[in-house]
């Protein structure tokens, strides 16, 4: 199989799983697929499919005119990138040229050097609300703790994921975090504990917050959905308008000084858009004040590890409001 194809079919199978976005520059999967001609969109600027090696190209013939000789197949040049990486470089689908490598983020024993604090040079980007006023004050403004909270999420019925979720998941940490993080909806290992981010995504979280020398002991995480979508599918716009009160309730109990937003689903909820997480991300949003920064999912970077390090200037971003609030 020639690379071109081993890429069209590895795009496919992550779409077709789900997949909205890959971490490819920024890229969409169908924007990546176009770009590499692996996709025909059917419009005017689409190009065609192009022959396969191995193949010939079928020639007209005028009726009475000698057939010309056939051109034998070409043989598969081995000089031509055998993975889907090698061939999207090749393609070209490296927008504004090489770039340079992104350091990763350095083990828990190597914390970096601090960082300015400084917000100056840091684009603004998504403002939702206004600082000081409450958040949040429909039918759960009644619930006075994170253990009230818990406690309603338990008994949720305000949309149909609670009959198919074996443990609500209403997240977990310290009530007077610093430090939110948000992510998608519940996977398999937190359904079945009733807590966030446990599994392997989970444990890069953890390694990502030890980074910036923080643990879940000092962080709160929850998630926008309080309860597993079947088969890990993707949230639906029923279900984040059931849930959001509860989330919104949680930043207006905990008041935290930055929000570190995991994922497309939760940035979008949160900013209330539609932008894509790579025009989300680099940017110091505002949720009611509170500052809010937008990252990969770590589930994302398990699927790309190539992520780690724009995942970890993210961190780092995030870092900056916190270490002012903190007074560094």
């Amino acid at each position: 199989m020639d690379a071109r194809e081993q890429l069209r079919r590895f795009l496919e199978q992550r779409r077709d799983a789900g997949v909205r976005e890959l971490i490819l520059d920024d890229l969409t999967v169908d924007e990546v697929m176009r770009l590499v001609g692996a996709m025909n969109t059917g419009g005017s600027d689409s190009p065609g499919p192009e022959p396969r090696p191995g193949r010939e190209t079928p020639r007209v013939v005028p009726p009475g005119a000698d057939a010309p000789e056939r051109t034998p197949a070409a043989e598969p040049d081995p000089s031509a990138p055998t993975d889907w990486r090698s061939a999207l470089r090749a393609a070209g689908a490296e927008p504004g040229g090489s770039r340079p490598e992104k350091p990763t983020a350095p083990p828990a024993s190597q914390p970096e050097p601090p960082q300015t604090t400084s917000l100056d040079n840091v684009p603004s980007g998504i403002v939702v609300g206004a600082a000081g006023s409450e958040l949040f004050g429909g039918p759960m403004s009644h619930l006075n703790t994170l253990d009230e909270l818990a406690a309603a999420v338990a008994s949720c019925t305000r949309c149909p994921l609670y009959r198919t979720a074996t443990n609500p998941v209403p997240g977990e940490g310290n009530p007077q975090a610093r430090l939110m993080c948000v992510g998608e909806a519940p996977g398999a290992t937190e359904d079945a504990t009733g807590r966030p981010f446990v599994g392997q995504a989970g444990q890069l979280l953890d390694r990502i917050l030890s980074a910036i020398n923080l643990s879940r002991n000092d962080v709160f995480i929850c998630n926008v959905l309080k309860h597993r979508p079947p088969q890990n599918r993707n949230p639906l716009p029923d279900e984040v308008r059931a849930c959001s009160p509860y989330l919104v309730r949680q930043i207006e109990l905990i008041r935290p000084r930055v929000i570190l937003a995991l994922g497309t689903f939760a940035a979008q909820t949160l900013l209330n858009t539609k932008d894509s997480i790579g025009k989300l991300r680099g940017r110091v949003h505002r949720y009611h004040g509170v500052p809010l920064v937008v990252t990969y999912h770590p589930a994302a970077l398990l699927l790309s590890p190539a992520s780690n390090g724009p995942t970890w200037n993210d961190v780092q971003l995030a870092q900056r409001p916190l270490d002012r609030a903190n007074g560094l």
